[in-house]
């Protein structure tokens, strides 16, 4: 499905948690009549417990506030932050709770990995930046490297549909009939600037491949350049092809990958496709200096798209996604060029001749890991047209 842009938005760019957590929290601390929250993270470290607080705050002084957390990625929620949200008045809903008995069932593996938050239907936060402080990392490395956007104008109206739409459904999963949601208050609508933007998500019924749709569009169309960061890389049959089309026409095509290893299993798979990639005349840099969890792309000079998505089966194929995708000069140079620093600064590129090098074992490693990944999804019951 084409994604449906409107004109008129406001869109700005955060890079990470120094941008991110500051507009948040005036965001919420300038709300007059509501602040609907959801998060796939809400962790109870320094950051998490301002954002609870900024919440607890807009609930004291009479505000309608929710908060939407994944039952997997927030499991420690439940008993760290929420008594106190709850005591204070916020309405606070687990999507899909963490149940020891699923195994490796297709509904555990169902997560809310958005990250987005509407005030007042006047403003809108989306992106990849879980509710956690950036140095809250393995080993207390530098900053995770991630991205969000601020929305203004007439990209609200689906924004603000959307963050209802799947509340109403845990409201009615969870037999929770008091969250009930009342009408609608209108979003602020008005063309406040004049970047063009679209709101994609992927869910399990209408919406499963309108991320990956937007990409292969934009990807196919590129005449110039290409560039994807990506925290997890494990793309489709579709996306691959995808990409080596775009490079055999003279497109430049760079993928930013984490370099640091965060879960073992997903870095080695993803490593699995860099021959491929390589011989293909794609480039590959890894991210280095911190641990990277940026879902971005760049194509040619009026494409830009900032989400939760990773290019992974989990993402595409399972979990609820949304991403915000931008036709505005002035945006993609802002994103390409903070793509190109991170790179100058904390990137390593990948060569073919040295990677077509390392020993064997380590290829039949990574081969094995790229097969362990694609049974899991096969196993939950997805992947096979993928």
């Amino acid at each position: 499905m084409d994604a449906a842009y409107l004109p008129g938005n406001r869109v700005t760019l955060l890079n990470s948690g120094d941008e991110f957590f500051p507009a948040l929290l005036a965001a919420i601390d300038g709300a007059e009549r509501e602040v609907h929250l959801e998060t796939y993270i809400f962790e109870a470290d320094e950051t998490g417990q301002a954002v609870a607080s900024a919440l607890c705050r807009a609930a004291r002084r009479g505000l309608k506030v929710r908060v939407l957390a994944d039952g997997f990625g927030a499991r420690d929620f439940p008993r760290t932050l929420m008594p106190a949200l709850v005591a204070d008045g916020v309405q606070v809903l687990i999507y899909r709770p963490e149940l020891p008995d699923l195994g490796l069932r297709r509904h555990r593996l169902r997560r809310l990995h958005r990250k987005i938050t509407v005030v007042d239907g006047r403003l809108a936060f989306v992106g990849g930046i879980n509710i956690i402080d950036d140095r809250n990392t393995p080993h207390q490395i530098p900053p995770r490297f991630d991205y969000a956007v601020c929305v203004e104008g007439p990209l609200l109206e689906p924004i603000q549909r959307s963050v209802r739409h799947v509340w109403e459904i845990v409201v009615w999963a969870s037999f929770r009939h008091r969250f009930r949601l009342p009408p609608p208050a209108p979003a602020c609508c008005q063309p406040v600037g004049n970047q063009l933007a679209a709101f994609v998500v992927r869910d399990n019924i209408r919406h499963r491949r309108d991320i990956e749709d937007a990409y292969l569009q934009a990807i196919a169309s590129a005449r110039e350049e290409v560039i994807l960061a990506n925290a997890y890389f494990l793309p489709g049959r579709r996306f691959k092809e995808a990409l080596r089309e775009a490079a055999a026409r003279g497109v430049r095509v760079t993928i930013l990958l984490q370099g640091r290893v965060e879960y073992r299993l997903l870095h080695y798979a993803s490593q699995a496709l860099y021959g491929s990639l390589l011989e293909a005349g794609i480039r590959i840099v890894e991210y280095h200096r911190s641990f990277l969890h940026a879902k971005v792309a760049v194509v040619d000079r009026d494409w830009a798209t900032v989400g939760s998505s990773n290019i992974d089966p989990f993402s595409l194929l399972l979990a609820r996604e949304a991403n915000v995708v931008v036709r505005d000069a002035t945006f993609t140079a802002q994103l390409r060029s903070s793509l190109q620093q991170a790179m100058a600064e904390g990137g390593r590129e990948l060569l073919p001749g040295r990677w077509r090098r390392i020993p064997w074992h380590s290829r039949w490693l990574r081969r094995l890991a790229y097969s362990l990944v694609r049974l899991m999804i096969g196993l939950a019951g997805y992947g096979a047209r993928h």
